[in-house]
């Protein structure tokens, strides 16, 4: 029993995290009504997929391949592609923040609220 604890929760701490942190992101996004609280979750999901990828990608006996001047045989290397793939998801994700707060702001401007069964209330009024 103390085995199977050992090997599957602990000694993957890192993916249990990262799905934790997933999970509370999608809360977020769910369980909350103001608009600028959803973005923040979505920011929180971003981060705990960043950290999944990145521990996908890390080895424990590994070496970077850059530091060393000649590839060697028997060594094993980490892959470098998960790395790139997070920094460029980085990038992504700051511009898709800057973009939800702008229309978050401009949300706010044309309803005067950021919370949304206001704004549900706002447009069933217009409807009528």
């Amino acid at each position: 029993m103390m085995e199977w604890l050992s090997d599957v929760i602990l000694a993957r701490y890192n993916y249990w995290i990262s799905v934790v942190i997933m999970l509370i992101g999608v809360y977020a996004m769910i369980g909350k009504n103001n608009l600028v609280k959803k973005v923040i979750g979505l920011t929180i999901f971003q981060t705990g997929i960043f950290l999944f990828f990145i521990s996908l990608g890390d080895i424990i006996p590994g070496t970077t391949y850059i530091v060393m001047d000649e590839l060697k045989a028997g060594i094993t290397y980490i892959n470098p592609l998960p790395t790139a793939l997070i920094l460029t998801a980085i990038v992504v994700s700051v511009s898709v923040l800057a973009y939800s707060l702008a229309l978050v702001i401009r949300i706010y401007e044309e309803f005067g609220s950021i919370e949304e069964d206001e704004i549900d209330e706002i447009l069933d009024r217009e409807d009528r």
